[in-house]
C-alpha cells in the first residue's frame, strides 16, 4: 500500500511541475509513479533490506527519487511535495483525474476562480463561471460537468482489481494477530463483483478488544468511523471503507453466509426457509427456538436441502434452483489456466522484452504464452516486423524451453471489418487476435456487421474484449451478441474474457450466454508487464460468475488441444 501512496505523491508532483512548464521532470515523476504502482515488492521491505541502493534498483527510480522515497518511509511525508502544495493549494491529483482537465487548466481555474478541488470545479461549472474564461465556452463547461458526473460515478465504487489486493493485505494483517482464530473477506468482494463499494471482513476471536484496537490502528488507516467489540469501521488512505465484524465460533458459517449476500440471494433463501417453517439470520437456521445449523456455511445450506454454492454465484440468477436440484456447475478454478493467448511485449504496447514475459509466465506456472503485439505499418513493414520478432522468439524459446512461446499478432479491426492489406503475411503465425480499437459507438447493425465481416477471415483465432467496454469510462458497444456467438462457434473462433480490471470483458451475464451457446472462451491478461499476469485471477473470477466450467475455458488445456480446436476452423 505504501507503494501506491508514494506513487500518488509522485504523480501529483509531476502534475504540479507540468503546471509550471518545468521540462523533463514531470515525465520522470510520472514514470516513477507508474513503476511503483506495479512494483511487486513492498518498498519498505526493499529499503529495510537493501537501503538506498535497493530503492535505486526499482525501474524509473534514480538517486533523487530514491531519497524522496526514503524520506517518506522515515518521516511519513515528502517536504518537496508539501512545498508545492503550499504554493498551489489544489487537489491536483483529483482534479486531473477528470477527463479534459490537465495541469495548466488547473492552474488557470485556480488563479481565475479559486478552484481547489472537485466540488469547487463543479460549482464553478454549474454557476456558468468557466464559460467566461478565455479559451473556454459553453460547450467546454458542459463537457466538464459531464466528465465530473462520470468521475463521481466511478469513485463511488472501486474496481475489483484495484481494491482486492489492498483488502487482502488487511486480511493478512488480521490473520497474523495471535488473538484471531478465523478471518474471511465477505460481502461483494468475496463474491468478486467487478466493482466494490466497501469491504466487509469477518473474524472469530475470544479477545475482540485487542483485535479491534489493532485493526483501528493499522498504518493504512486514515480515519476511524466507529469502534466496538463486535464491529469497527475504518477508512483506508486509498479512500475506501472496511467494516470488521467479530462473531462467535458457533455462528461463523451463518454469519459468513449472511454477510456475503447478495441481498436478493438472501431474500429468496429467507422466503424458502419460511415456507419450510424455519427462520434464518446471521446467527443460524432455527426451527422455533432450536438451532439447526450455523457453525459452517455447508451446514447452513444443507439444512435448507441445497448444495453449498461458490460465493461468485450468489446473485439470485438461478443458483438457488440449481442448488436445490443438485445441479450446480463445476466452476473453473483459480489455478486452472495453463497459458495466456494475448500478451504484449516491447515490440508493441508492452513494457518488457519477450524474454521477461516468458520468464514471468514460467513463474506463474504457465506452459505457453502468445506474443500478440498490435504492430502497425504497410504489409511489407508488418511482414518484416513479424520476421524479426519470430527470430527473437526462436532465440528466447531456446533459453526458456518450459514455456512454449507462440507467434501471434493483434489486428485492429477496421471500421467496416475488412482489411486493406495482404493477409498472407499472417502465414506461419500460431494465433491472430482481433480487437476493436476505434469507432466504439457505431450503430448496432454497423458494429455487428463490422465484427461479423472480420470473423469471416480464415486466419482469425481470437476476438479480444468483445464488447469494448471500459468500466466507468466507456459503455459497451451496441452489438448483437447472439449473432457474434453463432459466427464464432461456426468458425471456431475463441471469445476472450479480458482480465484487465478496467475491462473484465466479457461481462458475467454475457459469459453465461456464451457458455449456453457453446462458444469457445479464453481468459487472457493482455499483459503489458510481467506483473500483469496476476490479473488473470480477476478474469477467472469473472468466468466463475458467468457459470463457466474448466471445459468452457480453452486455455485451461494444453496448447496442443487448443491448436486442434483452431484447426477445425471452417
Amino acid at each position: 500500500m505504501e507503494n501506491q501512496r508514494i506513487a500518488k505523491i509522485f504523480s501529483s508532483i509531476g502534475e504540479y511541475l507540468a503546471m509550471e512548464d518545468v521540462p523533463f521532470k514531470p515525465q520522470a515523476y510520472q514514470k516513477a509513479a507508474a513503476a511503483l504502482d506495479i512494483f511487486p515488492q513492498d518498498v519498505r521491505e526493499v529499503y529495510e533490506s537493501k537501503g538506498l541502493d535497493g530503492l535505486k534498483q526499482i525501474p524509473g527510480i534514480g538517486e533523487s527519487l530514491a531519497e524522496k522515497i526514503k524520506e517518506y518511509l522515515e518521516t511519513g511525508c515528502i517536504k518537496y511535495y508539501d512545498k508545492l502544495r503550499r504554493e498551489f493549494p489544489v487537489d491536483i491529483f483529483q482534479l486531473t483525474q477528470v477527463e479534459g482537465i490537465g495541469p495548466k487548466i488547473v492552474k488557470k481555474l485556480y488563479q481565475s476562480l479559486g478552484v481547489k478541488n472537485l466540488d469547487d470545479l463543479e460549482k464553478a461549472a454549474q454557476g456558468h463561471k468557466i464559460r467566461t474564461l478565455p479559451g473556454f465556452g459553453e460547450q467546454s463547461e458542459e463537457n466538464i460537468l459531464r466528465e465530473i458526473a462520470i468521475f463521481k460515478k466511478q469513485h463511488r465504487r472501486f474496481l475489483l482489481g484495484k481494491i482486492f489486493p489492498l483488502a487482502q493485505a488487511i486480511k493478512k494483517r488480521l490473520e497474523a494477530l495471535p488473538e484471531v482464530e478465523k478471518v474471511s473477506l465477505a460481502g461483494s468482494i468475496r463474491r468478486r463483483k467487478e466493482t466494490i463499494g466497501d469491504v466487509d471482513i469477518l473474524a472469530v476471536s475470544g479477545k475482540p478488544r485487542k483485535v479491534m484496537a489493532a485493526f483501528t490502528s493499522f498504518p493504512e488507516v486514515e480515519k476511524v468511523w466507529g469502534t466496538g467489540l463486535t464491529k469497527s469501521s475504518i477508512r483506508l488512505k486509498e479512500g475506501f471503507d472496511i467494516d470488521l465484524r467479530i462473531v462467535k465460533k458457533n455462528d461463523w458459517g451463518s454469519a459468513l453466509q449472511y454477510f456475503t449476500g447478495s441481498k436478493q440471494h438472501n431474500i429468496v433463501l429467507r422466503k424458502l426457509a419460511i415456507k419450510r417453517g424455519l427462520k434464518l439470520n446471521e446467527y443460524g437456521v432455527f426451527q422455533g427456538e432450536k438451532r439447526l445449523a450455523g457453525r459452517t456455511e455447508e451446514g447452513f445450506y444443507r439444512v435448507l436441502k441445497m448444495d453449498w454454492m461458490p460465493p461468485e454465484l450468489r446473485t439470485n440468477h438461478g443458483e438457488i434452483e440449481a442448488a436445490l436440484k443438485h445441479q450446480l456447475p463445476s466452476l473453473v478454478n483459480y489455478g486452472d489456466l495453463q497459458g495466456d493467448l494475448h500478451v504484449y511485449s516491447h515490440w508493441g504496447r508492452g513494457k518488457a522484452s519477450i524474454e521477461d514475459m516468458a520468464r514471468a509466465a514460467k513463474k506463474q506456472g504457465y506452459h505457453y504464452i502468445a506474443i500478440a503485439d498490435c504492430l502497425k505499418g504497410s504489409s511489407a513493414l508488418l511482414k518484416e516486423q513479424l520476421k524479426k520478432q519470430a527470430e527473437e522468439i526462436k532465440k528466447v524459446q531456446k533459453q526458456i524451453p518450459e514455456v512454449k512461446i507462440l507467434k501471434g499478432i493483434e489486428i485492429a479491426i477496421p471500421k467496416n471489418g475488412k482489411l486493406n492489406f495482404n493477409p498472407n503475411i499472417f502465414k506461419g503465425l500460431d494465433i491472430v487476435v482481433g480487437s476493436v480499437l476505434s469507432f466504439f459507438d457505431l450503430p448496432r447493425p454497423m458494429m455487428t456487421k463490422r465484427i461479423l465481416n472480420f470473423l469471416e477471415y480464415p486466419f482469425v483465432n481470437v476476438l479480444a474484449h468483445p464488447t469494448n467496454r471500459l468500466l466507468y469510462q466507456r459503455e459497451a458497444s451496441d452489438l448483437d451478441l447472439a449473432e457474434i456467438f453463432q459466427k464464432a462457434r461456426e468458425k471456431h473462433i475463441l471469445l476472450e474474457i479480458n482480465s484487465q480490471p478496467e475491462r473484465l470483458d466479457l461481462a458475467d451475464e454475457n459469459i453465461r450466454r456464451a457458455v449456453e451457446a457453446q462458444v469457445g472462451l479464453v481468459i487472457n491478461s493482455a499483459a503489458r508487464s510481467p506483473q500483469d499476469f496476476s490479473q488473470n485471477e480477476f478474469g477467472l473470477a469473472q468466468a466463475r460468475r458467468g457459470w463457466a466450467s474448466k471445459k468452457d475455458i480453452l486455455n485451461t488445456q494444453s496448447w496442443g488441444k487448443i491448436a486442434t480446436y483452431l484447426r477445425k476452423k471452417g
